[in-house]
């Protein structure tokens, strides 16, 4: 993908996964790293989401209530569907 020199917050944002991923160019690494050291905010986004793929990847299926895994499978479906 390529992009702008400079990132808005919401071209960082749809960005996130692929950056986690190594999956982006060098340059649009390097666009994302310096829009990164200039926004706490997007900083701050990235970390949650390092944080959550951490934790997410931690997650066993026996770990989860079967209850909320019914609640949980239900949201996706209505999610999709809509």
């Amino acid at each position: 993908m390529r992009l702008d020199r400079e990132l808005t917050c919401a071209q960082l944002v749809e960005l996130v996964t692929d950056y986690l991923e190594d999956a982006l160019s060098p340059e649009d690494v390097e666009r994302v790293e310096e829009h990164l050291v200039f926004c706490d905010g997007c900083t701050n986004y990235l970390e949650q989401m390092r944080a959550t793929v951490a934790a997410s990847g931690r997650l066993r299926t026996e770990d989860v209530p079967p209850e909320l895994q019914e609640r949980l499978l239900t949201a996706f479906r209505d999610w999709s569907r809509a």
